[in-house]
């Protein structure tokens, strides 16, 4: 392990101390790079996480997709976390702390709006940095992306009335340009890119599957500080962008953070116990206890603004959403890759 690898904690701790900082004393700068969007997703950033992604996927080998109809369990054990039962675990979360716990210290109205925007949350789960995460706890990319394309085929027929239900309205609209774009910078693209560079890649070196894999894992070696380059530069930026805030509002952000917590480690316990039960390698059963606590904040935001205004409390919330999801992620990665001699090997 790198030192890199090794030390990403502390990377990430100061690249939030970084961008908190930088945010603050040079506001102008990052509202011209925050202007760099489309649909709601900021471009820079994007090339940032497609960065990370890129290597991850020259590591998915199409002729082994087929097999993974040979493991179904863990790919059942996302679709029933993310669509089943995380929703509404985040609506039940977000509703116990902002109409109770919370309830003497907000405005009735703004606990409506912070509550829609966890809600959100919970009802977009991620496509972009499972991959990183995924890398972190050495998960099977095969099995990762069937993962995370089903979870996009499900987002597009299920979020709408799922979203819904939960806020009580009518007249959810789906960012479609924000969908679409998401899964085209973050999945289709570095998929793509990934498949080409694979194929010169094992072209180049003999027939033999250690001399292929051998190039491949050299490649991986070559590539992995730049994907941490690219995490640790997202971490800066999104700070950066949000940093009158941090420091402007430090008890709303608090007050929010902390149903997403019980949320994000809640979940994460469940998918984690279920796994052990039913058995999952510890290569699958990684990446699904992680994808089901990571979510699409960028639709997630897009819905929020689009509903209920870019200086509303659920923009915020969703925002927040943002922000503690990396350090949060890692602190599990961490937990992932200590308790792995838990789980089946193979």
């Amino acid at each position: 392990m790198g030192v890199f690898e090794r030390f990403l904690s502390a990377w990430v701790a100061l690249a939030i101390i970084a961008g908190t900082a930088l945010g603050s004393f040079f506001p102008s700068a990052f509202e011209w790079l925050s202007a760099f969007e489309f649909a709601q997703v900021n471009l820079i950033i994007a090339v940032l996480i497609w960065l990370m992604i890129y290597p991850v996927m020259v590591q998915v080998n199409f002729a082994a997709i087929t097999q993974i109809a040979k493991e179904p369990k863990g790919l059942i054990l996302t679709v029933v976390i993310n669509w089943l039962v995380k929703p509404f675990t985040m609506a039940l979360v977000g509703w116990l702390f902002f109409k109770g716990i919370f309830a003497d210290f907000i405005e009735p109205e703004t606990a409506n709006e912070y509550l829609a925007g966890v809600i959100l949350l919970g009802v977009a789960p991620c496509t972009a940095m499972v991959f990183i995460w995924s890398q972190l706890t050495k998960g099977d990319a095969n099995y990762t992306l069937v993962q995370v394309s089903v979870n996009d085929i499900i987002m597009i027929f299920a979020f709408a009335p799922i979203a819904a239900l939960l806020l009580g309205v009518t007249d959810i609209i789906v960012p479609w340009q924000t969908l679409l774009l998401s899964v085209g910078l973050y999945v289709i693209a570095p998929l793509i890119a990934g498949f080409i560079t694979r194929r010169y890649i094992t072209r180049s070196n003999s027939d033999s599957d250690n001399d292929n894999n051998k190039a491949l894992t050299n490649f991986d070696q070559t590539m992995k500080p730049w994907s941490i380059v690219g995490l640790l530069l997202t971490v800066v930026l999104l700070f950066g962008f949000q940093a009158e805030v941090l420091l402007t509002r430090p008890l709303d952000i608090a007050m929010i953070a902390t149903p997403l917590l019980v949320q994000t480690y809640g979940i994460f316990a469940i998918t984690f116990i279920i796994a052990l039960l039913i058995k999952l390698p510890h290569r699958i059963a990684a990446p699904a206890c992680l994808i089901g606590t990571s979510n699409f904040f960028e639709l997630a935001v897009a819905v929020a603004i689009s509903l209920f205004g870019l200086q509303s409390g659920a923009a915020l919330a969703t925002v927040v959403g943002v922000l503690v999801e990396v350090p949060v992620m890692l602190s599990l990665v961490w937990f992932a890759n200590r308790t792995k001699h838990w789980f089946a090997s193979s």
